[in-house]
């Protein structure tokens, strides 16, 4: 095992903003022009231009591959030109690696640390411990506040429920940008029945989850990434918080959520969404049932499986 040293650019982001990523990158990447790891070694990389410096070098690369670029198509696949193996994180991005004609490829969906995730708090502990309302029930999104994540909708079904005095919608998570943006949105719509928690650390993430009577998937369909290629680590998560998940009903999620471990709705339909929300939180039996399956069914899915899986893949 070696780790290569990198300089921490992100204590300058405060000045650079999403110039620091970049920074960051571009430093690791001219540092690793640089590097030798000797023979045999494998390079493992999510980063596409990593791959093409190795490969041409004479290494054996893996490339694991989680988006399909909408623009620069021609540089991606000249960058990937030599690579020997292709670990696609969803069915619908080994349809395009294949189409295109890459191969071998190894389907292997993200997942999620099933050790780490138990929570022994209390739901009303922590929902005292984060402000949250002890009396009424909580609706939960955590993520992005990206716009193919389906945050429109989830605002646009909080709105046709702010009359519903017993129910809040709560947002975990989204850039700083993100959250002042919203936070302007949802002040213009009277939208009392939300509240913004902003970014939080993973660990309190997972408590998050035990103060919700509902999680919330609601990606968009009018984003290929969204409905196909995604594979959502929030996913795994929320199956294993064993708290009932409404989904928007995408090939991409289909691939890991059905109709036994959640609630479906039709994307970007927020009268729909609310549909399913007033369903589920009237139905404890349903919601019992889906929220037990969905925890049985995440339990393949943990990240050292994952590991076991590619290692296979990559010595075959």
């Amino acid at each position: 095992f070696k780790k290569i040293s990198c300089p921490d650019f992100f204590v300058l982001e405060k000045y650079l903003g999403e110039l620091v990523f970049y920074l960051q990158s571009f430093y690791f990447f001219v540092k690793l022009c640089f590097y030798n790891f000797g023979r045999p070694a494998i390079i493992y990389s999510r980063n596409p231009e990593i791959i093409w410096q190795f490969s041409r070098r004479g290494y054996r690369t893996v490339y694991d591959a989680h988006i399909w670029p909408a623009s620069k198509l021609r540089l991606f696949k000249f960058f990937l030109k030599k690579v020997n193996k292709i670990v696609c994180s969803s069915r619908g991005l080994e349809n395009e690696f294949k189409a295109n004609g890459f191969k071998p490829i190894l389907v292997a969906p993200n997942g999620v640390d099933l050790k780490k995730i138990a929570v022994k708090e209390t739901g009303e502990e922590l929902r005292q411990l984060f402000r949250l309302p002890l009396n009424k029930k909580i609706v939960m999104y955590a993520g992005h506040l990206y716009g193919w994540k389906g945050v429109a909708s989830l605002l646009e079904a909080a709105r046709l429920m702010k009359q519903e005095p017993d129910l809040i919608f709560v947002l975990v998570g989204g850039t700083a940008g993100d959250v002042t943006k919203h936070k302007n949105l949802i002040e213009q719509n009277e939208l009392g029945n939300i509240l913004l928690c902003g970014h939080q650390p993973h660990e309190l993430i997972l408590k998050y989850f035990k103060c919700a009577d509902v999680l919330l998937l609601p990606n968009s369909a009018q984003s290929k990434v969204s409905a196909w290629y995604t594979s959502p680590i929030k996913m795994f998560e929320y199956m294993a918080s064993r708290r009932p998940i409404i989904a928007s009903d995408l090939p991409s999620l289909r691939e890991i959520l059905n109709e036994g471990n959640c609630l479906f709705f039709r994307p970007d339909d927020a009268g729909d969404l609310a549909e399913k929300i007033k369903q589920l939180l009237n139905d404890p039996l349903l919601a019992e049932k889906i929220s037990k399956q969905a925890l049985a069914d995440v339990q393949p899915y943990g990240w050292d499986k994952r590991a076991q899986k590619i290692i296979k893949f990559i010595a075959a």
